[in-house]
């Protein structure tokens, strides 16, 4: 089993970046996948987010709070804020990733600026009956950014402002956690909220929903088709359980040679790396040996050769 085990969720972000030198055709559905995202988020943002008067994580939801207060156009905003930063990006990170950034950034914010100006879509907003309800557009705005944070990383592409500030700031100083800083920015926001709506804690509560929701459900995306499960297993029968995973699961096991302390006989340990969806079938090969035991793992990302054995 040639693979390594990366279960860094910082390790994971930077690699997904990785998609360098793409064709042409693959380049040009990237960029039309970019403003289609770049749609649904402006959508998310009137239906969700503007009508229910609460701000959204990151530098977006300082542009939204301005908005509220001042009715200075998010659309404008996002623009002035996240121009510098695609530069910042440009000379920091990398062409590509900057240029989806920016095309990304540019498109939001003329779909926003055309919702306000050129077509109505105030009929469509969600707009509860009663406060007890406003929660639910939090959670709605949350999975749908989700949705499209993670697929703009399986691209190599951001949506600007805390994004690209985060990845600089990671890029610079290595040894920072990226989840503490975008932490650390989305606390900001959520604490400024409260003064910002007229003191209310439901904006505070909608914030930290949205966050919380966004982070999941992106992080989903992105590693949800590449997790695997591994299994230590402890047995005395290595042969014949590693003789079924093969056979049964189509995935190999690596040996290593290993004593019971307690008992002080030598046994050995096998490891392998399975998918998800097979880890019953590792269980029911398990059952047929009684004196074996395993240990169960999640890995996020396997590096090198995770084939199946074909023959």
């Amino acid at each position: 089993m040639k693979a390594e085990t990366v279960n860094s969720r910082e390790t994971f972000s930077m690699t997904s970046y990785a998609e360098k030198n793409p064709s042409p055709v693959k380049q040009i559905e990237n960029y039309i996948t970019v403003i289609v995202l770049a749609l649904i988020m402006a959508l998310n943002y009137e239906i969700f987010i503007l009508s229910n008067e609460f701000a959204p994580a990151g530098i977006n939801g300082v542009a939204t709070m301005i908005q509220y207060k001042m009715g200075f156009s998010i659309g404008y905003m996002n623009l002035l804020i996240n121009i510098p930063l695609c530069i910042m990006a440009f000379v920091i990170l990398s062409k590509d990733y900057s240029i989806k950034s920016f095309l990304f950034c540019i498109s939001f914010s003329l779909f926003l600026l055309m919702f306000k100006y050129s077509i109505d879509i105030s009929a469509y907003t969600f707009a509860p009956k009663s406060e007890a309800n406003s929660p639910l557009a939090a959670v709605a705005a949350g999975v749908i950014n989700g949705f499209i944070y993670g697929n703009l990383m399986k691209i190599n592409a951001s949506s600007g402002g805390t994004d690209i500030v985060s990845a600089c700031v990671r890029c610079m100083k290595p040894h920072l956690s990226l989840s503490w800083i975008i932490f650390s920015i989305n606390c900001c926001v959520a604490v400024a909220s409260f003064f910002v709506y007229d003191f209310k804690y439901e904006p505070v509560i909608m914030c930290i929903i949205y966050s919380y929701l966004t982070s999941k459900v992106s992080d989903s995306i992105v590693k949800g088709l590449r997790q695997q499960i591994k299994f230590e297993i402890v047995t005395d029968r290595s042969e014949e359980v590693s003789k079924d995973i093969i056979t049964e699961l189509r995935h190999s096991v690596t040996l290593i040679p290993a004593k019971g302390m307690y008992s002080g006989k030598n046994t050995n340990l096998l490891i392998c790396i399975i998918n998800k969806h097979q880890i019953f079938e590792l269980q029911k090969i398990l059952r047929k040996y009684p004196k074996t035991f395993a240990y169960i793992s999640d890995v996020n990302e396997t590096v090198g050769n995770f084939k199946k054995i074909n023959s």
